[in-house]
């Protein structure tokens, strides 16, 4: 009975293709945890496990060099970061560890003895004190290291007692097993234990599970209560008497922490000793350009040395911060935070970040406070503002972007005035700031607030995911562009919708399940069909 239900249990990991080995590099992301979660990748032989009904499985080694290595383990030691658990690639830490509190994941080019998958694991495995393996198939996954990586904590979150997150419309329609998330770019999301490829910030859920749309799963509290471990010790404080301090060293400083719930605060002390320009960089932890494998959108709130909030950092399309502001002599303080945004849910910004913090000595200040706030009107925007300076305005400019990098002028607004309200031009989320020059010569940017769209894109739809007469028929409310691919990763169809109902030819496609990709500018939204 316990083999049947352990296979019933079995969640895969689908999508879907050999190199040299490499000398595996030792790493471990928390050394003094109990759990070990450790990852595999010098080949293994499985025996003795519920994997093994016909025999044992001989796993050869994953077939990556040392720089994928380390990437692939900085990022599933990023998904794991919030959690007393020690990401490892080191057998000795794996072996030391209590049975039931260990898990292997074999990442290996051996997928014959299971068939074309991404990986694969038993649910609840972690605690079984057997040595159960998880695994995920390498050469099924081209060796593509975003695509391992997720695979890799998709299938640990599996053994941790996690289902799939899954999609459901607003009438409790399942739409997919797995949800892809939204949006795109920098700050485009998607649950690790839904379908993350296409996304760069996957997170940990609280959502439906493919058994019902009432089925909701939260992910944090089965990873903390039913593994032996909880969440990793709180680093810094949130309260201003115990901030931690941060000391310039020739005019800067740098600071780190995790920030591991989604009430974890981080609060930061420093002093400066003259009046003069302040400039921080925010950043969470990345792998890369754009932030990439990041799992944490940081916001940034500057106080004054009498607790009073002088401004809040967070740009709508970008997981990092910065401050570039003039502030006097005295006492400061940063509180660090994970905060949501337009595609991700604030449930589980978590993750680890460093601030770097510099100082220019300057003259009196013009500028106390320059502060934008917003909101919504029916389907206007208004934005209101306030300048605290000793000097004249001599220019003001509102300035918009879709991107949070690229601004352009909205309007020039009059020296006095501190407020415009206009109908915008975009239906998604706008990022806008003030930019104020002084008869002095110096120019200020304010702070950058986000505003959701006034209006909503409705996304094409697939009439069937079951496709027996060779036509893929999608509904669309305007111009989309598609992509269909293989569960091997091959594109196997694209080109555009328009308006109204579509047939896309699927004649020369092989029965099996795909994908199709629809994109809308920086938006996509992804589905899978069955081709007959």
């Amino acid at each position: 009975m316990k083999n049947y239900l352990q296979s019933c249990l079995m969640a895969l990991f689908l999508f879907g293709a050999v190199k040299s080995n490499a000398q595996v590099p030792v790493y471990s992301s928390l050394p003094s945890a109990t759990a070990v979660v450790f990852l595999d990748f010098d080949g293994h032989t499985v025996n003795g496990t519920s994997w093994n009904y016909a025999g044992p499985i001989y796993c050869g080694a994953s077939g990556m060099n040392s720089t994928q290595i380390t990437e692939v383990f900085n990022r599933v030691a990023e998904d794991y970061r919030p959690f007393n658990v020690n990401v490892t690639t080191d057998s000795t830490k794996y072996l030391a560890a209590p049975a039931n509190r260990r898990m292997r994941v074999i990442l290996t080019v051996s997928y014959e003895w299971y068939g074309a998958a991404g990986g694969v694991a038993f649910v609840n495995s972690f605690t079984w004190g057997d040595d159960t393996p998880c695994f995920v198939f390498t050469s099924l996954l081209n060796y593509n290291t975003k695509n391992i990586s997720e695979a890799s904590s998709h299938e640990a979150g599996h053994t941790l007692g996690l289902y799939h997150q899954a999609r459901y419309d607003a009438n409790c329609v399942k739409q997919s097993d797995y949800h892809s998330g939204a949006g795109a770019g920098e700050i485009g999301w998607a649950p690790i234990m839904g379908v993350g490829y296409y996304q760069n910030l996957t997170l940990w859920n609280s959502g439906p599970n493919p058994y019902g749309c009432n089925n909701i799963q939260n992910d944090l509290t089965v990873i903390t209560t039913n593994n032996g471990f909880s969440f990793r010790t709180d680093d810094h404080t949130a309260s201003f008497p115990t901030a931690t301090n941060a000391t310039f060293v020739n005019n800067q400083f740098t600071v780190s922490g995790v920030i591991t719930q989604n009430t974890d605060q981080d609060l930061f002390r420093f002093t400066k000793p003259t009046a003069g320009r302040f400039q921080l960089s925010a950043i969470p932890y990345n792998v890369g350009t754009g932030n990439s494998g990041s799992n944490l959108d940081l916001q940034i709130t500057l106080f004054d040395g009498a607790q009073n909030q002088i401004s809040v950092y967070n740009p709508g399309t970008l997981l990092s911060s910065v401050i570039d502001t003039l502030l006097n002599a005295g006492t400061y303080y940063l509180r660090v935070e994970g905060k949501g945004n337009m595609y991700a849910p604030n449930y589980a910004s978590l993750g680890s970040y460093s601030l770097q913090g510099s100082l220019t000595a300057g003259g009196t200040l013009p500028l106390r406070r320059l502060e934008l706030t917003g909101e919504l009107n029916g389907d206007k925007h208004r934005l209101n503002w306030l300048i605290d300076a000793d000097e004249q305005v001599v220019e003001q400019v509102l300035e918009v972007a879709t991107d949070g990098r690229n601004f352009s002028p909205v309007v020039n607004p009059g020296n006095s005035d501190r407020t415009f309200m206009y109908r915008p031009y975009v239906s998604t989320s706008a990022q806008y700031r003030v930019f104020v020059t002084f008869d002095n010569g110096k120019s200020y940017y304010s702070n950058v607030v986000t505003l959701k769209g006034t209006g909503t894109v409705e996304k094409p739809r697939l009439v069937t995911n079951l496709v027996s007469n060779n036509l893929i028929t999608v509904t669309s409310p305007g111009v989309f562009g598609y992509t269909v691919v293989d569960m091997n990763g091959k594109v196997t169809a694209r080109g555009q919708l328009t308006n109204g109902l579509n047939n896309i030819p699927a004649s020369f496609m092989n029965g099996g399940m795909y994908i199709i990709r629809f994109v809308n500018g920086n938006e996509q939204w992804t589905d899978k069909f069955v081709k007959q």
